[in-house]
């Protein structure tokens, strides 16, 4: 029985030397125990609430991303929008110059064509009445071709130039 009860004298010495460690321990050891896990927990807890502000972050970063991108999008419609605006503007303004100009040339055209008429009419009253001269004279010196006929037509005129001043006088 001797190997289950301790003899006295080791108990006592037994519990000497526990106390001491344990006094060590608790002076020494645990308070260092006690800080680490503490600094443990401290960096833990501080990582955590870094990791849900990085969260929050990214939330907020995503929210803007998508703000952004829908700004970009209501821009681009803009831009498209008045692109559009201004090609049917130029399209309407160089459909109605090309009608002006194309009204300015067929007027152009009408007055040069009736220029060109007018010139065309002077020209032929003018050959039409070189002509007339030339067949009357070709015509009087067919008839006046003796001194007998001119005569007549001479006495013809001064008779009917006479007449004419007596109707004018009454």
């Amino acid at each position: 029985m001797d190997l289950l009860m301790p003899s006295t004298g080791l108990l006592f010495w037994m519990t000497i030397v526990f106390l001491v460690v344990l006094a060590v321990l608790w002076k020494w050891g645990f308070p260092a125990i006690t800080n680490m896990v503490r600094e443990r927990k401290d960096f833990i807890d501080e990582s955590l609430r870094k990791a849900h502000e990085a969260n929050e972050k990214l939330a907020n970063i995503q929210q803007e991303g998508e703000s952004i991108l829908q700004e970009a999008r209501e821009r681009q419609a803009a831009i498209l929008k008045e692109a559009t605006e201004t090609r049917t503007a130029i399209v309407e303004k160089a459909q109605s110059q090309a009608k002006e100009e194309g009204a300015r040339l067929i007027n152009d055209a009408k007055a040069e064509i009736n220029t060109e008429k007018q010139q065309a009419i002077r020209e032929i009253r003018a050959q039409v009445a070189e002509l007339s001269v030339k067949i009357a004279e070709k015509v009087l010196r067919e008839r006046l071709s003796s001194n007998e006929k001119q005569m007549e037509l001479i006495d013809k005129l001064l008779a009917e130039v006479t007449a004419d001043d007596k109707h004018e006088v009454e």
